[in-house]
């Protein structure tokens, strides 16, 4: 059916609502970190179970009568997936194996009776409500709130929560005018790194005399550890295309274009069916819902170059053309796509546009800080209990998110440091823990939120080790456009590279922070500017560590294999000869029944010894 005008589009929402109140519905998730853990296998077998029980129908994002089976996107919790979610009860399962679904069935489908073992527990406690779940307790889910409670294949799930609301406000209450001047009023900053006014961008596109007009969303996201927007194309596709809408109704623009990096496979797949199910209604094409607008969407695939964040080269790789920036100005809003302007925001910038038009620009400045108002989702990684993917007001401190919501440190182990924003951002230390995660606060201290992802780091890590790392993947990914980035970054990543290589000269330190200086002063685009914070940011807060290397030929940590000191404690050696007999440098002397040693001089770092070691006598020097 194709819906003409507004009446029907409630009607019609009206009718998935209905369809939506099964007695029992069963989310599997389906986002990419739990499909890779075989959620698919446990999809399919709920599926059959519920087939071939008498009395109970399902069909897949068709109509429903008692039970339905669906995949969800992504639930948030990925340090425990595969999850499954049973409504009504919101029962969370954690780690579903396929052998656990008969008694899914037979204990909740049909007895509604929560599966104990397969329930969230921490410290004794047992959590049998999703909400109840730290993890989840602590956030405020905004953005991400239909993820992993909608099925994200059927655009009758976004409807029967409220998908495309927003744009019907808009189309029918508002004027172009109106729309932007309410996103300007709100205050909301674009997610995808900078923090610009949303507003004012919609307001320069707007003002310009070339009436030919584009909306592009960068869902390229090529940061390491970061997959917030890879998870809200999976799981709420309807969202964020509608936020695209409600940008092209306010510069009145007909053409969209989602730019998606290719290792996003499932994420191209359920924005395909999104834009294809959207069409067939109606809801996007011409003359939308019997007005004059008309707007059509494309998808692009990227090649998987980070390069291709940046705007201009974007935009470059949209049109054909090798992905690289260029000099500015002219800006995107002024000659963009094809030297239109043009609207570029990201996909979680877009994803919050729908709630601000149909909540008000006051709603939204109520939650977070003035300056930065609303909630930002960021992908928690590394030595945290529990990764996944979060939404929390913008001023929530470190602290909180690591400790409340991500559940402390792995193993117990002291928190060192937390990499933030990626290659572009900084590292943050123990002193910084109560700092607020803002745009303003996080500029203050050296650092910036860029996409939101969050690395967290033990006392086991080695701080000049993960500088080398951000620099390895920034000088690899850097386009080669300008000098500063491609050189500079070159240089500085040899320098890293002698250092943990156990060859640093006392010079170093001074010529890595002569080179950053030089890239952030000259570099052609924001991504060549950024790509030294890690380095220096590293050296400001764990400069002894870096001068242990180059001086003392020491890696506290152990991680630097070149730098790593081997030792036997005589106290625990029981002369057992074992170590001798697997070293192959035959760095190992001594004589059996007494304590053995390590001839450091032959020594070639490998560590057999201490893996063989049967009474853990053998640890590394710190």
């Amino acid at each position: 059916m194709k819906i003409e005008n507004r009446t029907e589009l409630k009607e019609y929402r009206i009718e998935c609502q209905k369809k939506q109140s099964a007695d029992c519905r069963v989310l599997v998730c389906g986002g990419t970190g739990c499909l890779a853990s075989g959620s698919g296998k446990i999809y399919e077998k709920l599926k059959e179970l519920t087939k071939d029980h008498t009395g109970v129908e399902v069909k897949i994002g068709e109509e429903i009568a008692h039970t339905k089976v669906m995949k969800s996107g992504c639930h948030g919790f990925c340090e425990m997936g595969p999850l499954v979610r049973i409504e009504p009860y919101n029962y969370l399962y954690i780690k579903v194996k396929l052998e656990d679904c008969e008694e899914i069935y037979n204990e909740t489908i049909l007895g509604g009776r929560p599966v104990e073992r397969l329930l969230y527990k921490m410290d004794g406690v047992t959590y049998p409500s999703q909400e109840e779940i730290p993890f989840y307790a602590k956030q405020t889910r905004l953005v991400l709130k239909n993820c992993g409670h909608i099925d994200a294949e059927h655009i009758g799930g976004a409807l029967a929560v409220g998908a495309y609301a927003g744009i019907e406000k808009a189309l029918f209450e508002m004027t172009p005018e109106a729309v932007i001047q309410t996103i300007y009023d709100s205050n909301l900053r674009g997610r995808g790194g900078a923090g610009f006014r949303t507003g004012r961008k919609w307001q320069q596109v707007a003002s310009q005399k070339e009436k030919i007009r584009y909306v592009v969303c960068n869902g390229d996201e090529g940061d390491p550890g970061a997959f917030m927007d890879r998870s809200i194309m999976e799981g709420d596709p309807h969202r964020m295309i509608e936020g695209m809408m409600i940008a092209a109704y306010a510069v009145q623009a007909q053409e969209g274009y989602i730019y998606v990096r290719a290792e996003y496979p499932l994420a191209i797949e359920r924005l395909k069916t999104a834009i294809r199910q959207a069409e067939a209604i109606g809801l996007l094409g011409d003359n939308i819902l019997g007005t004059n607008f008309s707007f059509h969407l494309h998808i692009n695939r990227g090649a998987g170059a980070f390069v291709c964040g940046e705007g201009s080269a974007l935009t470059a790789s949209i049109e054909g053309k090798r992905g690289m920036p260029r000099v500015k100005p002219p800006r995107t809003v002024e000659q963009g796509l094809w030297a239109r302007p043009t609207v570029l925001n990201n996909v979680e910038t877009y994803a919050n546009v729908p709630m601000i038009v149909t909540n008000g620009a006051d709603w939204f400045k109520g939650i977070g800080t003035p300056e930065s108002p609303g909630t930002k989702a960021f992908a928690l990684t590394g030595n945290v209990r529990n990764t996944g993917l979060i939404e929390v007001p913008m001023g929530i401190t470190l602290r909180e998110v690591i400790y409340d919501i991500g559940g402390g440190i792995q193993n117990d182990k002291k928190f060192k440091a937390v990499q933030i924003g990626g290659p572009s951002g900084g590292c943050l230390t123990e002193d910084q823990l109560d700092s607020k995660m803002d745009f303003d606060s996080l500029a203050k201290i050296g650092a910036m939120i860029g996409s939101g992802g969050l690395v967290i780091m033990d006392e086991d890590t080695c701080m000049v080790e993960v500088a080398r790392f951000f620099m390895s993947f920034t000088q690899r990914e850097s386009c080669g456009k300008c000098v500063p980035c491609r050189e500079g970054t070159k240089r500085m990543l040899e320098i890293l590279e002698r250092i943990v290589a156990g060859n640093g000269k006392p010079s170093d330190m001074e010529e890595l922070r002569e080179l950053a200086d030089m890239i952030e002063s000259t570099a052609l685009c924001g991504l060549g500017k950024s790509a030294p914070k890690p380095v220096i940011s590293t050296m400001n807060a764990f400069e002894e560590e870096y001068l242990e290397h180059i001086n003392e030929k020491r890696c506290r940590t152990g991680v630097c294999s070149n730098l790593r000191k081997f030792q036997i404690d005589p106290e625990i050696c029981k002369g057992c000869s074992k170590c001798a007999r697997n070293c192959p440098a035959g760095a190992i002397e001594g004589v059996l029944k007494s304590p053995y040693h390590i001839n450091q001089e032959k020594c070639i770092k490998c560590g057999a010894c201490m893996e063989q070691c049967p009474f853990k006598a053998i640890h590394i020097e710190k």
